[in-house]
């Protein structure tokens, strides 16, 4: 039993280090991804910045120049550059 305690304290020490602040990132992550909305700047993990100018469930449409657009996995987006202001209510 003494043998194992050592082994148990390795798994516990790699959980708090390694494998709990992935997860943290990975849950950051997956609410930048379902904030982002049209109007933000963004970069994909392919190395596109470009402007959300629709959403859609699973895709977002990114202008990345004039005329020029791109559906991309909302997944492969890596952050939001600049986010738009929000669009005021009509009364």
């Amino acid at each position: 039993m003494a043998s194992f305690i050592p082994l148990i304290l390795v798994f516990v020490i790699m959980y708090f280090l390694m494998i709990r602040p992935q997860q943290k990132r990975m849950k950051e992550h997956r609410a930048m991804v379902e904030a982002v909305k049209k109007g933000d700047e963004v970069i994909t993990q392919g190395g596109i910045i470009g402007k959300v100018v629709g959403v859609r469930d699973g895709e977002v449409e990114v202008e990345i120049a004039t005329g020029v657009k791109v559906r991309v996995i909302k997944s492969t987006i890596s952050s939001v550059v600049v986010r738009s202001a929000p669009v005021a209510a009509n009364s």
